[in-house]
């Protein structure tokens, strides 16, 4: 009998809300990186960061969904206040940070959606990542830059875009699981 229910089943989309069902992995302002293991169902420590070093926002995935890195896709998800690992949070899409992720001579896409959580205050305004100041994408650009560079890799931000781009993303990320 399994101590935990296996989140990696649950629909990513609810069409009739309009909004995207993330499933936190690692909370803001942690140092620790968790993950959820499929083989296990659990979620587990996976890495934790050098001191000063912190996740910015909460970071989670969306369900039945496989990214190019062959990962469910990443979110990263605004809201008032962290989350824990194995949460559900119900969010609306604003975007897309689109990333290339270099490991040696392979390049891998790494997009990570962004989305705002749907029950918070601090982001109830945020609409589309064009709301968000300017330098917010650059620190999380640097962000991902120095995450990367800890696992001997390079992550170069390709650019930002909307949430219809972030809503193709998932389509072809269920398609891939399907597929």
């Amino acid at each position: 009998m399994s101590s935990l229910a296996d989140p990696t089943g649950l629909k990513p989309i609810d069409k009739k809300e309009g909004l995207v069902q993330v499933i936190i992995e690692t909370p803001a302002a942690s140092r620790n990186k968790f993950a959820f293991d499929p083989d296990r169902k659990i979620f587990a420590l996976k890495k934790v960061l050098p001191a000063g070093m912190t996740f910015p926002y909460d970071f989670g995935f969306l369900p039945r969904t496989k990214a190019g890195d062959g990962d469910p896709i990443d979110v990263l998800l605004l809201m008032d206040v962290p989350a824990y690992p194995g949460i559900s949070v119900m969010a609306r899409l604003i975007g897309v940070i689109e990333g290339e992720q270099i490991d040696g001579k392979k390049k891998i896409r790494n997009d990570r959606l962004v989305a705002v959580a749907e029950a918070n205050h601090m982001y109830a305004n945020v609409k589309k990542l064009n709301d968000l100041p300017r330098k917010w994408i650059t620190e999380l650009e640097v962000f991902f830059v120095n995450y990367h560079n800890l696992e001997g890799k390079k992550f170069r931000l390709l650019g930002t875009k909307g949430a219809d781009t972030a809503m193709k993303l998932i389509r072809q990320a269920e398609k891939a699981v399907k597929g």
